[in-house]
């Protein structure tokens, strides 16, 4: 997914990604195994969020020791580990708490800029619904498989 151009709202494109990896668009789902795809996301330095969120959400985590609560802001983290990671707890934030939660978060790439290793696999997405078929737009035709269609 490459949203250079559009960029939907953090939420949205969260959940989007989250169907994606669980593979609820396919006929052969199951919530027991494990059949999502992967999902590359370029360009993640140019998210955005509605409202004042990207200054008054926290995110916060403590290892049940007393006293170890730390909170850090959605500002923060975005310039500490920058806009992946902000991604990354979204998405795992709207995956279900299972024992398929951390491989299926394993299969989201995301990266910063534009550059990534996966280039020959990208679906470009537009903001379309029927865009989250993997296979939108990809399947040849019968005319452009050098058979002639009659009408």
């Amino acid at each position: 997914m490459d949203f250079e151009v559009t960029p939907p709202s953090l939420g949205r494109l969260a959940s989007r990604i989250a169907t994606l990896l669980m593979g609820k668009h396919k006929p052969i789902f199951d919530p027991s195994t494990d059949c999502g795809d992967y999902v590359v996301v370029t360009n993640c330095s140019s998210l955005h969020t509605t409202g004042k969120k990207l200054y008054q959400k926290k995110y916060y985590r403590h290892n049940t020791r007393p006293g170890s609560l730390k909170e850090i802001s959605m500002e923060a983290l975005k310039g500490k580990l920058g806009g992946s990671e902000v991604l990354r707890k979204a998405v795992s934030g709207m995956l279900p708490k299972n024992r398929l939660r951390d491989d299926r978060l394993a299969r989201l790439k995301a990266f910063e800029g534009a550059a990534h290793p996966y280039k020959k696999n990208l679906v470009r997405f537009e903001g379309r619904r029927r865009d989250l078929m993997p296979d939108a737009g990809l399947v040849p035709t019968p005319a452009a498989a050098g058979k002639e269609v009659r009408a």
